[in-house]
């Protein structure tokens, strides 16, 4: 039996090789764009920076200066304003005492007292023409007491003609001569004191030692600055034109805030020491002499004690808390006082009289004259002492200016420099 051979089976044809991949591009990292520095322009920037500081401090601090300058000035002017009205009304009342002593003899009157009374008005009048041309602010006061002094000797004058003629009516128009005066004319008098006292205190505090050295400090942090940022860019620890500009700020703010520094002290000692003690003496002087008119005016007029004393202590009572340094001839004034209270309330009216037309004025008279020349004396040492030494502020003032532009010329050669290394 014959065998057929079965044929082998076929190989499976070979899998396909499976396809190459595509090829992935490798990502690439974002690169920074290099960056680009315009030297050029931040040197003009920072140049520019540097010589405005520079200069503005030399502007600014120039002006707190001369502001100061001027304070003082004003301050002075001020003072010398104050003591002048406080003499007006010093004057006045001292007229009114005149003229209330002479009323107490009848008839003709004392030709040297008359010629007191005269002197006092002459000068009351030439003290307001001056008050008036040194402070135009007081312009309109002042007019409005001329015509109030102006009705007061009218009414004085009309009381002499009567009172020569020993008329009684003579006494009720000096009576109503001086009750006017002190309704009308002295609230004048006491509103332009007040305003020129706070005028000159507030003048005396014009100096600012504070802002000029916050002002240096500002500059110096800016310099600082400046200088920093040089150093960052080009590798130099200090800028040599910066340095300089810096070294003079420095120097101009410990100078003048020194300056400002001493002056504003000694305008507190002046504010509380010569200038106070003259606007005491010259508050017990007015007082004084208006108790001396009242003093007057209650013996005029026979029985008018009981209005007029109570006036009279409230005028003694501020001379004492004036503090005066003539407490002593003050109350050698007061002693003779009481015992012409003492007479006349014990009904004894011609003796005290009397003892007031030829004691009272003589024991007063020390009062006055001492009180007077204290104010003198005080007021002429706050006067000086505020215009001395206020050329040296002023140069000083002028030399600040100059440094603060010779400080911006520093710093711009500085810079330049800089500038001169990157070209």
């Amino acid at each position: 039996m014959s065998q057929t051979a079965t044929p082998a089976a076929a190989p499976p044809p070979p899998a396909a090789a499976p396809a190459p991949a595509a090829a992935v591009p490798a990502v690439q990292a974002a690169q920074p764009a290099p960056s680009y520095v315009d030297t050029p322009a931040l040197l003009n920037r920072w140049q520019l920076i540097g010589m405005s500081v520079a200069i503005v401090f030399g502007i600014v601090s120039a002006l707190v200066q001369f502001v100061g300058w001027q304070s003082d000035g004003r301050a002075a002017d001020d003072t010398e304003q104050l003591l002048r009205v406080q003499e007006v009304k010093t004057s006045l009342l001292r007229a009114d005492a005149l003229a209330t002593n002479a009323f107490l003899k009848g008839g003709l009157e004392d030709p040297a007292q008359r010629k007191e009374y005269d002197d006092a008005i002459d000068g009351v009048l030439e003290d307001i023409a001056d008050a008036a041309e040194a402070q135009p602010a007081d312009r309109k006061a002042l007019a409005a007491l001329n015509v109030e002094i102006s009705e007061y000797t009218t009414g004085v004058a009309q009381g002499r003609d009567n009172n020569r003629q020993n008329f009684p009516i003579g006494a009720e128009y000096l009576k109503t001569a001086s009750a006017e005066l002190r309704a009308s004319a002295l609230p004048i008098l006491d509103e332009l004191i007040k305003a020129n006292q706070q005028r000159a205190e507030d003048a005396m505090g014009g100096q600012h030692p504070i802002w000029l050295f916050l002002l240096g400090v500002v500059v110096l942090v800016a310099l600082v600055w400046l200088n920093r940022e040089l150093a960052r860019h080009f590798r130099r620890r200090i800028n040599k034109g910066i340095a300089v500009a810096a070294v003079i700020v420095l120097v101009v703010t410990l100078v003048t805030v020194a300056g400002a520094w001493i002056r504003d002290s000694s305008n507190d000692s002046l504010r509380d020491g010569e200038f106070a003690t003259a606007v005491h003496e010259a508050d017990a002087r007015t007082a004084g002499n208006d108790a001396k008119a009242l003093e007057s005016l209650r013996l005029i007029q026979r029985g008018s004690g009981p209005t007029n004393e109570p006036k009279w202590k409230e005028a003694a009572a501020a001379v004492d808390a004036s503090g005066t340094r003539a407490g002593s001839d003050w109350n050698a004034y007061t002693k003779v006082h009481d015992e012409i209270v003492a007479l006349d309330d014990a009904g004894e009216w011609e003796q005290a009289r009397q003892k007031a037309g030829d004691e009272s004025g003589a024991a007063f008279q020390p009062f006055d004259d001492a009180t007077r020349a204290a104010i003198d004396e005080n007021g002429a040492v706050a006067t000086d002492d505020l215009r001395s030494g206020r050329w040296f502020a002023l140069v000083l003032s002028g030399l600040t200016l100059l440094l603060g532009v010779a400080a911006a010329l520093s710093v711009a050669r500085g810079i330049g420099e800089r500038r001169r290394e990157f070209s």
